[in-house]
């Protein structure tokens, strides 16, 4: 990076100038759906959704494109990928002139999206010509081709009303051509390339250069241009929209009022940048974060008309926001995002100099994909509640949780650094773990509290006076926060019983379908989640996966309130709720390190077990709040039913809301990190490479796949089989039972084995599909229920007793599979095994929640009745039980001596717990 001092002033400029101009031309391409998709949205009858998806997205593929040509920039150099990218885009978006289907204007946009994928091709290019105490201005002052972006709201209408949309497209592409021969032409290779090239150096791997991407700062700074970049494009495209339907001026007013806000969000990007240098990020950080709620709460605020009942008479007022005083705020809101986008990068080649690329560009990324998202978002919110600024309640919401975690960041680095003496808050507090002195040495900071270096629960003494109580307390944070996750990720198995109730026309199938998919994403969300807790650390990942619940309960509350909502808009809620289905695998994931072998097995069927209670929490607490307006005029309106009665079904979601917000910061005030827990994926990965993370994954599914899938499933299956009744009264019962018998009976797997335990679970169930069979058939509820409380029953000892197998068989497994390890080196690896393949194994067991209400479903459809699928099931379960007999529990059996105590089980052994 230091190369950028030795360039010339002359080709500074060079770089600065082509590349300012080269990235104006690209974003006027980039957001030229703002302008020309209103026509196309008349043209093709489109609605406010398939809008918001139809300018979103060539956000999402010039915001997914950015980090690899971020990093190829770095390996290549801007002069070649940067013509080419605006080559390819070029190319699409003179096509899109031609296309005359929604598809073929979609599949355009695709293409017509990697213009935006040039910002990352410039942040890395301009960086390397300039010394670091200029790179905030140079890159400010690149960052103002934004204004591409008001150059097509100035531009275009008048184009377009002259000649048509599809002139606009061809002039815009022909534009962005002729710029790429100019800058091959007229540009040079950076100071860094050069050098490399004369050197005869490689350029980085490409694994090299993601390595950065390992650092917590990297994605906490995305999620600060998540909003100032993200939320800029998104209203770029959103505002003409917004201005036509609220203010019903005519499209060329609209593009030219929006224009003002792509100006100030733009051109000030450079004054950012010099801020940014004179007075720290951090400050124009606060700034920004500060003056946007404030700007955001008078815009989301609806126009209103109050009416007081006065003395004297009524007094009326109204809360509507003028013309003028609305493009005055958001003039001032896009004046302080262009002074939050310099800042942001301002960090990036400062701390990062040699991987300018990959984390400009996954910042990029991020940041790209809120102006996909986010319109999307806007155009669902839109339809959901039909209120004109809800756009800008998104955004109030997103500020909040930005400038929240930034402060908590830098409280935590301002607090590490008042415990060394004579140390002071660096220049970026946010980056402080990285942030290095004139003599390049890193400040010699404190390790976190959060963080514990020294975890030895094997180690008695250490357990007794240190160990226990911080395990305990992880755990009993842990608990409630997954009890919410199966809240939010069941809760479709209530609501779709109540649908049809309410005036939502649709079939039985369609509502196997929407109890169903949540177990499909929540599954699917496990694979990936299995693995998060060793890369990023279990109270990270806890406090982010417990957030996340807040986006399907606010989702839901919402989307009932309106039969008109779409059934595509309830499937993509259903797939959301499988956020708390991914929870599970982490949470599990994260326990298992915190507590000694001999009560492992406790700690998790404690976890897991109160855990799944929340399905019972759900299925009985939902019922009794959709009765009642318990959030008054908040909770918006009650539903009538078509029994003449009132329903809040809205409760469903919203109910969950403040214990969310509850649980997340008691995640993330509460919990520890243990250092000796990490690990990358990689080292994960050998768990594929095992035989029994396959068998146990199938036993497993035998288990907590019934008990999950019977919990989404039995609701609409009891509704259907036994009309006169009123299950919802009931069903809960199930899922109460089989949580608390998985706490409870932790204690029998330990007492006569895992194995054992497992082989006669399965027995039992067989038995208890015979029994549900014959009560149907007879027409009994009590009957029918009964069989499948005992399944209920069956499934909690037997998700038990399959973890307690778990770390037993891999202590056994590791020391033959490697025998090249030894003491600490082998337990570590051990556990860090078993904790993987409990995760994965608990993902492929949650497609439970998808496979069994769809079984229901396809067999009602199919036969008229269900038990095709209780017969599929019996047999499923047989195959469990032969195979649990076959590997484990026979004679010759990995477990048979282990739980007969003829072998003793292989012990772990102490050792101390190094920073990873």
């Amino acid at each position: 990076m230091q190369l950028g001092s030795a360039a010339s002033k002359s080709d500074q400029n060079r770089a600065l100038g082509l590349s300012t101009i080269a990235f104006t031309i690209c974003f006027a391409v980039w957001t030229i759906f703002a302008i020309i998709g209103i026509e196309i949205k008349g043209e093709l009858g489109l609605s406010d959704t398939q809008f918001g998806l139809l300018v979103g997205t060539p956000i999402l593929t010039g915001s997914l494109t950015r980090l690899f040509l971020g990093v190829w920039t770095d390996q290549y150099g801007g002069r070649i990928v940067f013509p080419l990218t605006m080559i390819a885009s070029a190319i699409a978006t003179y096509l899109l002139s031609f296309a005359d289907s929604y598809f073929l204007t979609l599949l355009a946009a695709l293409g017509l999206g990697v213009a935006g994928g040039t910002f990352a091709v410039g942040v890395a290019y301009v960086s390397k010509w300039y010394p670091p105490e200029k790179q905030g201005s140079a890159l400010g002052f690149f960052g103002m081709g934004n204004v591409g972006a008001a150059v097509t709201k100035f531009a275009a209408p008048w184009v377009m009303v002259a000649l048509g949309w599809q002139a606009v497209a061809q002039i815009w592409a022909t534009a962005a051509a002729v710029m790429a021969v100019v800058f091959f032409l007229f540009s040079k290779d950076d100071p860094d390339l050069a050098a490399r090239k004369a050197s005869g150096a490689k350029p980085k791997t490409l694994r090299e250069q993601l390595e950065p991407l390992k650092k917590e700062q990297v994605w906490r700074f995305s999620l600060y241009y998540f909003f100032v970049f993200g939320a800029f494009v998104a209203l770029a495209l959103w505002l003409p929209k917004y201005l036509i339907g609220v203010y019903g001026v005519d499209v060329k007013l609209a593009g030219t009022l929006a224009a003002v806000f792509s100006l100030s969000a733009s051109v000030f990007r450079a004054y950012g940048g010099i801020l940014s240098d004179r007075y720290g990020a951090r400050k124009v950080m606060y700034a920004t974060f500060g003056v946007s709620l404030v700007c955001l709460f008078m815009l989301s605020y609806p126009s209103t008309d109050y009416i007081i009942h006065g003395s004297r008479g009524d007094i009326a007022f109204s809360t509507e926001m003028g013309l003028v005083p609305f493009v005055v705020t958001i003039f001032v809101l896009g004046f302080f995002m262009s002074l939050g986008k310099a800042a942001v990068y301002k960090h990036i080649p400062v701390y990062y100099p040699d991987h300018v690329g990959s984390v400009g560009g996954m910042v990029g990324l991020v940041g790209g994909l809120g102006g996909f998202i986010l319109p999307i978002i806007f155009g669902a919110v839109s339809d959901l509640t039909g209120i004109w600024t809800s756009c800008f309640m998104v955004l109030f919401a997103l500020v909040a949780v930005a400038l929240v975690w930034m402060h908590i960041a830098v409280r935590q680095m301002e607090q590490k650094a008042a415990r060394v003496e004579g140390r002071t808050l660096p220049e970026f507090p946010e980056m402080a773990e990285l942030h290095e002195d004139a003599k390049h040495e890193p400040h010699a900071y404190e390790p976190d509290g959060k963080v514990l270096k020294e975890w030895r629960p094997e180690d008695a003494e250490f357990w007794e006076k240190t160990g226990e109580k911080i395990a305990r307390r992880n755990l009993y944070i842990s608990i409630p926060a997954l009890l919410l996750a199966f809240c939010v990720w069941m809760v479709w198995s209530v609501v779709v019983a109540k649908l049809p109730s309410i005036g939502f026309d649709y079939s039985t199938n369609q509502l196997f379908w929407l109890a169903a998919l949540p177990g499909l994403s929540g599954a699917t969300l496990r694979i990936f989640y299995s693995f998060m807790v060793p890369i990023f650390g279990g109270r990270l990942w806890t406090t982010l996966s417990t957030a996340s619940l807040l986006i399907p309960a606010f989702g839901i509350g919402y989307a009932v309130q309106n039969p008109d909502t779409p059934y595509l808009i309830f499937l993509v809620l259903a797939l959301l709720c499988g956020f708390g289905g991914g929870n599970f695998a982490s949470s599990m994931a994260n326990i298992s390190f915190f507590f000694p072998k001999a009560q492992k097995g406790n700690a998790l069927a404690l976890n897991a077990g109160l855990g799944n209670l929340g399905v019972s929490v759900m299925q009985f607490s939902v019922p009794l709040v959709i009765a009642a307006g318990v959030f008054g005029a908040l909770g918006g309106m009650p539903q009538q039913t078509a029994e003449g009665g009132q329903l809040w079904l809205q409760n469903a979601g919203f109910i969950w809301v403040p214990f969310i917000i509850a649980s997340t910061l008691l995640a993330w005030f509460g919990m520890n990190d243990i250092a000796d827990a990490k690990a990358s994926f990689a080292e994960q990965a050998v768990i594929f490479q095992r035989k029994h993370n396959w068998l146990m994954s199938w036993l497993y599914t035998g288990t907590f796949g019934s008990f999950i899938g019977f919990s989404a499933g039995l609701p609409l299956l009891a509704k259907h089989q036994f009309p006169d009744v009123d299950v919802l009264k009931f069903v809960f019962l199930g899922p109460l039972v089989g949580a608390l018998s998985r706490a409870a009976t932790g204690w029998i797997s330990d007492r006569w084995g895992g194995g054992r335990v497992t082989f006669w679970v399965f027995v039992g169930m067989m038995l208890a599909v015979v029994g549900v069979v014959y009560f149907l058939e007879a027409g009994s509820w009590w009957g029918f229920l009964g069989m499948f409380i005992a399944m209920f029953f069956l499934t909690g000892v037997g998700n038990a007793s399959t973890f307690q197998m778990i770390p037993i068989i891999m202590r056994q497994e590791v020391p033959r599979l490697m025998p090249e390890l030894k003491g600490a080196e082998l337990t570590r690896q051990a556990e860090k095994e078993s904790a993987a393949i409990v995760g994965f194994t608990s993902a492929v067991a949650a497609y439970g929640a998808f496979f069994i209400p769809k079984s229901f479903g396809s067999s009602i459809e199919a036969t008229g009745s269900p038990m095709m699928a209780l017969w599929g099931f019996f047999a499923f379960y047989a195959s469990c039980a032969v195979l649990t007999w076959w590997a484990y529990t026979r004679r010759s059996g990995l477990l048979h001596d282990i739980e007969r105590g003829r072998a003793p089980a292989p012990a772990a052994t102490p050792h101390i717990l190094k920073e990873a």
